[in-house]
């Protein structure tokens, strides 16, 4: 039973600085949840130095509100000396050498990072069935998916596990999972935070951001995660800002599209309902909620898949058992080597989504897929550039159902990419994102808002989304 971690992270930071409890009674709550909710399966690794690294933190400092907090990490974030496997057997037993950028700026912060996040395999994935090492459970409902790629970034928030988590997202991987589980999670611009560290899946399209309980905590933590980096060039510099500076803030007079294909039969009722309460309450406030059309959202997923699979394909080539992970025995040549590392590492949706990426890269096929895929892409970046003009932020339903049963999209990939059809369009105009939670089915399953922003103006995602968290 929760203790301290139920509470927020302003109340336990007041405990901590007024020496009530320390950073170890934390850690110390977090390990024996996790423990007690071992079915959740929402770690891969657990941090067993984390109770020394607790007590060594030394005094607490009065301004820093992260002051020994505990958060999960995605196990595709690399961790110097902790396990970090990627949720592939390619991988587990692959200790990194190194700390990516936001680990860094975690422990700078002085926040302990408890375990590695469960996943799917190398966040390929949106159910995170495809881990080698189970699924992890969603905590509403253990008959059902956490979502994906992020899911045990996302179960570790909601099953209160831990205050906090850092997920990423490629094509909805924070969302999608937010959404399923009733939390915060923000996909930030891309370029926003440093890619430096994350095991790269599809590099235009990768993005590291928080998962939280409330929209507060989530601006707060994106706070100390944000910057350039010079072992990112895709990284931008950007002038300081405070993303919690506008939550709280009125929402009159803010002007909100909301694409009709997002409310189109693809969603199901329920959801559609769910959204329409929130429309009827922004409107009732004051906002501008406009019911508009927006071309090619649907061809993202199938330039999704073609854009993702032909740089996942590229990226994954260095995973043949030479220089890290695990590598075959009884193999006669180095070519038998890596058919043999390879084919028995990789689990079937990645070979499936590597096989096919290998495909579209071949030859011609270069240039009528994925060339003709990034001129779309472009058209898209187009497209929600002109709705901009007029438009402040950009809603709809975060997932176009509630989580489903476990084992139920696990062998129809079309399923589940249908699962991600509403997210995936902003990875491809690199624009930040949002799911906030708006309450619950008839079946007692959250549903998730999905709020998008103009490019760098997550503050004003966060403004929608506190108001809207007030109330639902």
């Amino acid at each position: 039973m929760s203790k301290y971690l139920d509470l927020s992270i302003k109340e336990i930071h007041e405990l901590l600085v007024k020496k009530e409890i320390t950073p170890l009674d934390l850690v110390d709550e977090a390990l024996s949840i996790i423990e007690e909710n071992k079915d959740l399966n929402a770690f891969i690794t657990i941090n067993d130095k984390v109770r020394e690294e607790a007590e060594n933190l030394g005094e607490v400092d009065s301004d820093n509100l992260f002051f020994g907090i505990p958060i999960a990490v995605k196990d595709n974030i690399v961790t110097k000396d902790l396990r970090t496997t990627c949720a592939s057997h390619i991988l587990d037993n692959f200790i990194p050498i190194y700390d990516a950028t936001v680990v860094k700026k975690i422990k700078d912060n002085k926040m302990l990072i408890i375990g590695k996040a469960n996943m799917d395999e190398f966040a390929m994935g949106s159910t995170s069935e495809t881990s080698y090492f189970g699924a992890p459970i969603n905590p509403h409902d253990k008959k059902r998916v956490s979502g994906g790629s992020s899911g045990g970034s996302a179960v570790s928030v909601a099953g209160g596990l831990v205050p906090l988590a850092l997920g990423t997202d490629t094509g909805g991987s924070i969302r999608q999972p937010s959404s399923y589980t009733g939390i915060v999670g923000m996909k930030p611009t891309y370029g926003r935070i440093s890619r430096y560290g994350l095991v790269a899946f599809a590099s235009s399209l990768d993005q590291i951001g928080p998962m939280t309980r409330t929209v507060y905590e989530n601006a707060s933590l994106l706070n100390l995660l944000v910057g350039e980096d010079e072992f990112d060039l895709t990284s931008v510099n950007r002038e300081k800002e405070d993303f919690t500076r506008l939550i709280g803030k009125d929402i009159k007079g803010m002007k909100i599209a909301l694409p009709k294909y997002f409310i189109s039969d693809i969603v199901d009722k329920e959801v559609r309902d769910r959204i329409k309460e929130v429309i009827n309450y922004l409107q009732e406030n004051g906002a501008v909620v406009d019911i508009i059309d927006m071309r090619y959202l649907d061809t993202a997923v199938n330039l999704y898949q073609i854009i993702a699979m032909a740089e996942a394909s590229s990226n994954l080539a260095r995973f043949d058992g030479v220089r890290y992970g695990n590598r075959a025995s009884d193999v006669n040549n180095i070519d038998e080597m890596y058919a043999k590392t390879r084919g028995e590492g990789f689990g079937n949706e990645v070979k499936r989504r590597i096989m096919i990426g290998s495909y579209i890269l071949s030859g011609e096929n270069a240039k009528v897929y994925y060339d003709k895929a990034l001129m779309v892409r472009d058209d898209i970046t187009k497209e929600f550039n002109r709705i901009f003009k007029d438009y402040d932020l950009i809603i709809g339903p975060t997932t176009t159902r509630v989580a489903p049963i476990l084992g139920v999209t696990k062998d129809d990939p079309h399923k589940a990419f249908m699962d991600d059809v509403l997210v995936i369009p902003v990875n491809m105009a690199g624009l930040p994102a949002m799911s906030v939670p708006v309450g619950k089915n008839s079946e007692n399953l959250p549903i998730g808002l999905h709020i998008i922003g103009k490019a760098f103006d997550e503050a004003t995602i966060y403004r929608l989304a506190s108001y809207i968290e007030e109330v639902f």
